[in-house]
C-alpha cells in the first residue's frame, strides 16, 4: 500500500519554531522528512540541518531528501539521545531541536515489520532491525504478570489481565508468531461489548508492545536533557507526542525549566536565586485542527509543546 506522508502539526511546528536563514536545526526523528523539508526551506543554503533516525529505511529516504534541499545536511543513524550526546561532544550548538515521537506512517504501512494490527506479518516491531529484542520475544517470553503490567502501564488497557492470561494460555500450546495470531488472541480475551465503539481492540496492546520493544519512554527521558543542552540561548525546542505518557514527560520537563524560584512559599525573600531557563511558547499542548484530523486520522492524538531556551546568568 502506498500513502502520501503527511507530517502532523506541520504548520504549527514551523510557526512556533520560527526557523531563520542560516540557523542550525536538529531533526531527531527524520522519518520521511516531512517536517525536515519545511525547516530546510526556511534556513536556506546558509543553514545546517542534522537529521537523526535509527531506522535504516529513513536513511535511504534521507539520501534523496539531501539532494533536493539547498541547506547543508547530515544524517546520523542512531538513537536520538546518543546522537545528541555525540553532537555535544563535537561542540555543536543548535538553534532548533525537534522530535516527532512514536511510530511513523511509513513504519505502519511497511506491513512486513509487524507494527500494524491491520496486516498479517511476523511479530517484530523493531524500529532498528538490528536490535535483539523484538515483539515475538515480548509476547512469548515475558511472564503473564509482566505482560499485564505492560499492557496496563504503556497501553492503558483496561482488560490487561485478561489479555495477558489469554496470551499465556495460547503460547503454552504453541508460540504466537504473527500479528494475526496476536490480534485473534486479544479479540477472544476482550468482552464482546468492548470490541465495538472504542477503536480496534488490539490497538492499545500493540502500542504497549511497540513502546517496550523500542524502549521509547526511557529513550525520551534520556533525550530531553540532551536536546536542551545542545541548544544555544535563544534556541527553540519542540516535541510532538502521540501518547499521554510521552506528553506528560515533555510537559514536566519543560515546566521544570520554565520555573523560577523554588523556595518554600512561606519564605519571605527568595534564597535560591533560581532563574527560569525556558520560556514556554505553548502554555497548553497544541492539538491538530479538526480539518487536519479529517485529512489525516492518524494525527488525532498528536500534541505539540514548544519552549525557547533563555540565557541564564551564572551565579
Amino acid at each position: 500500500m502506498t500513502r502520501t506522508h503527511v507530517p502532523v502539526l506541520a504548520g504549527e511546528l514551523i510557526e512556533l519554531l520560527d526557523p531563520h536563514v542560516g540557523e542550525t536545526a536538529i531533526d531527531c526523528t527524520f522519518g520521511d522528512g516531512g517536517h525536515a523539508r519545511l525547516v530546510a526551506g526556511r534556513i536556506g543554503p546558509a543553514g545546517m540541518l542534522v537529521c537523526v533516525d535509527r531506522d535504516p529505511a529513513a536513511e535511504e529516504r534521507f539520501e534523496a531528501f539531501a539532494r533536493e534541499v539547498e541547506c547543508d545536511t547530515r544524517f546520523m543513524r542512531m538513537d536520538y539521545a546518543d546522537a545528541l550526546e555525540r553532537l555535544l561532544e563535537e561542540g555543536i550548538e543548535a538553534d532548533m531541536v525537534y522530535l516527532d515521537l512514536g511510530i511513523s506512517s511509513m513504519q505502519i504501512d511497511a506491513w512486513e515489520r509487524g507494527f500494524s494490527y491491520s496486516y498479517d506479518a511476523p511479530l517484530d516491531m523493531r524500529m532498528d532491525p538490528g536490535q535483539e529484542l523484538d515483539a515475538r520475544q515480548v509476547v512469548n517470553e515475558w511472564d503473564e504478570r509482566r505482560l499485564a503490567q505492560l499492557f496496563s502501564s504503556y497501553g492503558e488497557e483496561r482488560f490487561a489481565r485478561q489479555i495477558a492470561r489469554a496470551i499465556a494460555r495460547r503460547r503454552a500450546k504453541a508460540p504466537i508468531e504473527t500479528t494475526n495470531e496476536l490480534v485473534d488472541t486479544i479479540k477472544r480475551a476482550v468482552p464482546a461489548p468492548a470490541r465495538f465503539g472504542g477503536g480496534h481492540p488490539a490497538k492499545r496492546v500493540f502500542q504497549a508492545i511497540r513502546i517496550a520493544v523500542n524502549d521509547e519512554l526511557a529513550s525520551l527521558d534520556h533525550v530531553l536533557p540532551a536536546a536542551w543542552a545542545v541548544l544555544r540561548p535563544g534556541g527553540r525546542f519542540a516535541a510532538i507526542s502521540f501518547h499521554s505518557l510521552e506528553d506528560r514527560r515533555v510537559k514536566r520537563f519543560l515546566a521544570a525549566r520554565a520555573r523560577g524560584c523554588i523556595c518554600p512559599p512561606d519564605l519571605p525573600v527568595c534564597a535560591c536565586s533560581r532563574s527560569p531557563e525556558a520560556e514556554l511558547r505553548t502554555q497548553r499542548a497544541v492539538a491538530p485542527t479538526p480539518g487536519e484530523v479529517a485529512d489525516n486520522p492518524r494525527a488525532g492524538s498528536g500534541r505539540l509543546r514548544v519552549a525557547r531556551k533563555l540565557a541564564v546568568e551564572s551565579g
